[in-house]
């Protein structure tokens, strides 16, 4: 589809005006504020050709018009001028991003809170997946109680998975750290996904001369393995969808908020995405409970450590102009952390 320069002018206008103020946009502000002169009926005309391709729609409560997913979309691909960070808010990252850090998963949680802060949506963030597959360097319990224990699983980039379980009151400590110290003798060293691998073929026999029925442990340790396997995913800002989304629509912000909340959904819909900085409006979310947001996912790259995906979720009617500008800087100043980051923790 083509534009007119004119055309053009009036659409973006439109967009920008409306998702500034949330108004329907009539001729006569138009008429008054675009670059050129052009009479209210020229605009009225060009606004009855761009509602002719279904780009904007007339609103029952007004003459003014409003963008379509479409109309968003088109102003994304063509017509968008990415604004660049303003100084204020690039010094809040620099300043948050370069605060101490113990692991790698805090700087990927901050992330999530600052995207949110800066942005006032709701802001997701991935951390990388990382080339170099994480190895078993140790497992540990802790009883808790008379029948509950912790189970502590270290990875060799230190990063540490737990899960807590009850145990049979069969099960003496005896037979527990028999089991660690079987574990630990067997799988160090080797590949998570080689872990599992034992796990799934040799170990339960090796296990069932210490403890009788050993599926429930077996179950906790997968469990935990799991965790450690898969990408941790953070959310900045979960409130903030109260303030764009229909309230009054439980069902569907209880639909929202279940899935937010499982990891591998949440994955999927947000891996979806081409190029550094991409923009899904409407039903290119492809799940119909966001058929009125708009996701705006950056990748960042940490180097050999892997890619990980920030991304802001907000209304259709956002200003993806300073939203864009703000994810586009973020992915960069993260990507920079975690490089020293794990440098610094490679190299000590």
């Amino acid at each position: 589809m083509e534009l007119s320069k004119r055309e053009k002018i009036i659409l973006r206008a439109i967009v920008n005006h409306y998702t500034k103020d949330g108004l329907p946009v009539g001729s006569k502000l138009l008429a008054n504020q675009l670059p050129m002169r052009v009479s209210s009926a020229t605009i009225r005309n060009e606004m009855v050709y761009l509602e002719s391709l279904n780009l904007i729609n007339k609103t029952h409560s007004s003459s003014g018009r409003v963008p379509t997913i479409k109309g968003y979309r088109y102003y994304v691909d063509h017509l968008i001028q990415p604004n660049p960070i303003n100084k204020n808010d690039e010094d809040i990252i620099q300043k948050t991003l370069n605060g101490n850090f113990s692991k790698m998963d805090e700087i990927v949680k901050k992330s999530a809170n600052i995207l949110s802060d800066l942005t006032h949506y709701t802001a997701l963030t991935l951390r990388p997946e990382q080339n170099n597959v994480r190895h078993l360097k140790g497992f540990r319990l802790v009883a808790l109680s008379n029948y509950q224990v912790m189970a502590i699983l270290v990875t060799d980039n230190n990063e540490v998975q737990n899960q807590i379980f009850n145990i049979s009151k069969s099960i003496s400590g005896d037979q527990l750290e028999a089991v660690v110290r079987l574990i630990n003798d067997k799988l160090t060293g080797m590949s998570i996904p080689d872990v599992i691998k034992k796990l799934q073929t040799e170990i339960p026999a090796e296990i069932t001369k210490y403890i009788h029925t050993p599926s429930g442990f077996l179950s906790t340790f997968n469990d935990v393995l799991d965790k450690a396997a898969r990408n941790q995913f953070y959310i900045g800002g979960e409130l903030n969808l109260l303030n764009f989304t229909d309230s009054s629509n439980t069902k569907e912000l209880k639909s929202i908020y279940s899935l937010l909340d499982k990891t591998d959904d949440v994955s999927k819909f947000i891996d979806n995405h081409d190029g550094p900085v991409s923009v899904k409006i409407g039903n290119e979310i492809r799940n119909h409970l966001f058929n009125h947001y708009s996701l705006i996912t950056g990748t960042y790259d940490a180097g050999q450590f892997g890619k990980g995906i920030i991304a802001v979720l907000g209304p259709t009617r956002m200003p993806y102009s300073k939203v864009i500008g703000i994810v586009s800087a973020f992915r960069e100043e993260l990507a920079k952390k975690l490089i020293t980051y794990y440098n610094n923790y490679y190299h000590r």
